[in-house]
């Protein structure tokens, strides 16, 4: 590490190792030799002058890069794919002059980087699920626990710890859904030369457009994918780099809400994210728990999700078949959503996976509000008493209202069940009202909700994702 440059922090502190490889100089030009190789032995095996010792010799040299030949090379001539191939032909002399034969740049740098971000999305796709996985574990371990459900972030009916994280859970699961459509959708740009019309090839095999067309399959199941696209220009439609940052950004916005819950539920003191030993929460208050880690993933989140202008904006003034004004922007949006994404699930896991619970805070919270939500149960239980369900309603509003003055206004607890206790009207069911505040009458069916999602929907992603699990690579 330099410190005298600046350092991307999405490397030296945020993603994983195996994320930043795969957006790493090495991937991207031995993705490119890979190409080369592929389409010398398609053009071989259909009959064009390369021999098999050609082809051979580039492949034995995938991985020999000359990297000061190729960044000499690039200086004098500007231009980043011929410089590679010259590297390449210094490395593989035999090879040199049918390297990229009848290839335009985009062959490689296109096609490159649609088999990189093929790669990238199942990574991402492992790494949701992970996430999926330590949510409903958590879920179901605190399936049935009550506690206060807010809406507008104010007190509503009690829910339970587990039913909330499913509400986390399933978001995921709706992204998983997402990005595991990109990657089956996602095709290969092909061998279709400078604009797309695969003039060159048509050139090279003599007007055969059979065999031009059993070049671009061949090329495409050498490098392991099916489709490739059935029209473009030079560049293969960036509306699938759009499409690709939506879906990130879809999951961004997952981690982001179920971090900014954590926050939230930190401040109530009901769930806290993992807190090392020796972590320091404040340089000057010692005694505070910051959710650093929720925070984080809110930053991250943020950031990624502003990515997808980029992408919307360079494909919508891609000129004709195209400009290269997209060039620069994509070398920065799309690797760094990508590392930004890994490092938010990598987050993601680790809290989840490091929850802290503590029920007895959730009881009282719950508890001070409780008295309120059961007043439904206690007019329905003195009206089969006897009692005026008008008369009852009026004497419950009044003391309610009084109840939340003494909370409110002097600090004291909720006494609203000690006000009808001692009222006449409610005399026959007094007995009774301590309980009707079982918290557990009032969760309705989230256990079971919980339960039926677990079933339903997670365990057939676990099923395909056996292996799913978190690199654990959460740094700094």
């Amino acid at each position: 590490m330099s410190y005298d440059v600046y350092d991307n922090p999405l490397i030296t502190r945020y993603a994983s190792p195996e994320m930043a490889q795969l957006f790493s100089p090495r991937k991207r030009i031995e993705t490119w030799r890979a190409l080369w190789v592929a389409l010398a032995e398609s053009e071989q095996e259909l009959g064009l002058p390369v021999t098999k010792a050609q082809v051979a010799e580039l492949r034995k040299n995938i991985a020999n890069i000359d990297w000061k030949a190729a960044e000499k090379r690039e200086r004098e001539v500007r231009h980043d794919v011929m410089a590679h191939v010259h590297a390449f032909g210094l490395a593989a002399p035999k090879a040199a002059p049918i390297i990229h034969l009848g290839a335009t740049s985009c062959f490689v740098t296109d096609n490159g980087d649609l088999l990189i971000l093929r790669e990238a999305l199942a990574m991402i796709a492992k790494k949701t699920a992970a996430v999926i996985f330590a949510l409903s574990d958590f879920a179901k371990k605190n399936r049935a626990l009550p506690t206060l459900g807010l809406t507008h972030y104010q007190p509503a009916q009690p829910t339970t710890v587990g039913k909330r994280a499913t509400l986390w859970a399933q978001d995921f699961v709706l992204d998983l859904r997402d990005l595991e459509k990109r990657l089956n959708d996602l095709p290969l740009r092909g061998v279709v030369g400078t604009t797309g019309t695969q003039a060159s090839f048509l050139e090279l095999f003599n007007g055969n457009h059979a065999k031009v067309e059993k070049l671009n399959k061949l090329v495409c199941k050498k490098m392991g994918v099916n489709e490739s696209l059935s029209v473009c220009g030079q560049t293969y439609t960036r509306k699938l780099d759009s499409q690709i940052l939506a879906a990130l950004a879809g999951v961004a916005e997952s981690a982001m809400k179920f971090a900014t819950d954590i926050r939230l539920l930190a401040s109530r003191k009901e769930i806290e994210e993992p807190f090392g030993k020796k972590q320091i929460g404040s340089s000057a208050i010692a005694y505070k728990r910051n959710p650093m880690r929720s925070e984080r993933i809110c930053s991250l989140a943020r950031f990624i999700m502003t990515l997808p202008l980029n992408s919307y904006m360079t494909h919508g003034t891609q000129w004709m078949e195209r400009t290269l004004d997209d060039s620069a922007n994509r070398r920065l949006t799309l690797p760094q959503a990508f590392l930004a994404a890994d490092a938010v699930l990598e987050l993601c896991a680790n809290v989840a996976e490091g929850l802290v619970v503590y029920p007895k805070v959730i009881e009282k919270n719950l508890r001070a509000e409780l008295p309120f939500m059961a007043t439904e149960n206690i007019l329905m239980e003195a009206v089969k008493a006897g009692g005026d369900r008008q008369e009852l309603h009026e004497l419950i509003r009044v003391h309610s209202h009084a109840a939340a003055a003494e909370v409110k206004q002097h600090g004291r607890d909720n006494d609203l069940l000690e006000r009808l206790k001692s009222d006449p009207a409610f005399a026959k069911i007094a007995g009774r009202m301590n309980a009707m505040l079982n918290p557990r009458n009032y969760v309705g069916r989230a256990p079971e909700q919980v339960d039926a999602f677990l079933k339903n929907v997670v365990a057939p992603v676990r099923r395909k994702y056996r292996s799913a699990k978190a690199g654990g690579a959460v740094k700094v």
